[in-house]
């Protein structure tokens, strides 16, 4: 993995703030916000990003357990890898291309997304009212786990991207990095720069819309090359 992959991924997070602002920011206001103090911000988005590095991990970990399955099988894992490097890039790919021209306003975000909502999870709204009373840590930390979980074509192009990363660690660190550059627009949301993304959120979306196209026809273009 180049260290451009996390650079995009970093740069990807931060032009999907007038995005994330538009999406996550009543939940910011309703849950950490409402304490009227900083740290449950803190508490909330460490949450947040620890569930992108987690599905980040997951996701790479599936593409790395290839040469495992190749030993089980008794199959030459030369072979499974390079068939897995060639599908899961394509798969990858494939998403980041349709959540691009997804965000840029070609397509509409597939409705299955919304299928996978923190709402599904067992003590969701114990955890919810936990958090609104007290906001310490603990319970602005879970909902933040939970809350990363909110159907999103950015941050689920973020985990397709993770796919083909190969190493638990590269993948934690590529979702990671997408994570933080979330970040500082969702903290600056009560000031006068959270307005100024909202006003361009259409330009941030199309600029992150063409920088996951970009990411998607990379891979595509990889895969293209191992099939040669």
């Amino acid at each position: 993995m180049e260290t451009i992959d996390i650079l995009s991924m970093f740069t990807l997070g931060l032009l999907a703030q007038g995005h994330c602002i538009g999406m996550c920011g009543p939940l910011i206001i309703a849950f950490p916000g409402r304490t009227g103090r900083f740290m449950p911000h803190l508490y909330y988005h460490f949450g947040r990003i620890a569930t992108y590095g987690a599905v980040g991990a997951i996701m790479a970990a599936i593409g790395a357990s290839l040469p495992q399955i190749a030993a089980v099988t008794s199959s030459d894992p030369q072979i499974w890898l390079t068939r897995g490097k060639i599908g899961f890039a394509l798969i990858a790919g494939l998403f980041l291309f349709l959540f691009g021209i997804s965000r840029i306003g070609l397509v509409s975000e597939p409705s299955w997304m919304a299928a996978a909502t923190p709402g599904h999870i067992p003590g969701y709204r114990r955890i919810v009212q936990a958090a609104v009373q007290d906001g310490k840590a603990t319970g602005m930390a879970l909902m933040g786990l939970m809350m990363g979980l909110l159907p999103c074509g950015l941050s689920y192009g973020a985990f397709a991207r993770a796919l083909p990363a190969e190493s638990v660690i590269k993948g934690m660190l590529l979702t990671g990095a997408f994570g933080l550059g979330t970040l500082p627009g969702l903290l600056l949301l009560g000031t006068g720069i959270g307005a100024i993304m909202r006003r361009y959120q259409r330009q941030s979306d199309i600029l992150s819309g063409l920088l996951m196209l970009g990411m998607g026809l990379k891979l595509l273009f990889r895969s293209i090359k191992l099939i040669m």
